[in-house]
């Protein structure tokens, strides 16, 4: 029986050494970064997050709750600020504030900005240029 599980136990452990992990290895750097569509950005309110479509500026407000109620999506801006033909992945990004309210969307490629503002108020939802 000793030499069973002895042999068994050999087994798993030259086949675990012999398998090569890169996920160990791997780590996020500007070179291997993951290139994605959409992400989500906090805000200062713990029920509130900022989704931005990296491709164009399209922009949600997004917030969560234990209450079905309170949950929802919606729009603060649902217009593409570049043509189609130049949509790209991680062309746009968004910083914060000092304001919880207010952020910056950048254009990485050209450099132009946005402020924009979420609320639980629609009518003190937005996105306006910076110029």
């Amino acid at each position: 029986m000793k030499s069973r599980f002895l042999l068994a136990f050999m087994f798993i452990a030259i086949n675990a050494c012999s398998q090569n992990d890169d996920s160990k290895n791997f780590k996020l750097t500007e070179k291997n970064k993951i290139d994605v569509r959409y992400k989500l950005f906090p805000t200062q309110n713990l029920w509130t997050f900022i989704k931005l479509d990296t491709r164009n500026g399209k922009l949600w407000q997004v917030q969560f709750d234990v209450k079905d109620i309170n949950r929802f999506t919606t729009d603060l801006s649902t217009f593409s600020l570049v043509g189609k033909d130049e949509e790209l992945n991680e062309r746009f990004t968004l910083y914060p504030t000092q304001n919880m309210y207010n952020f910056i969307l950048l254009d990485q490629i050209d450099g132009k900005t946005w402020q924009v503002q979420w609320s639980t108020d629609p009518e003190l939802r937005g996105v306006v240029p910076i110029l």
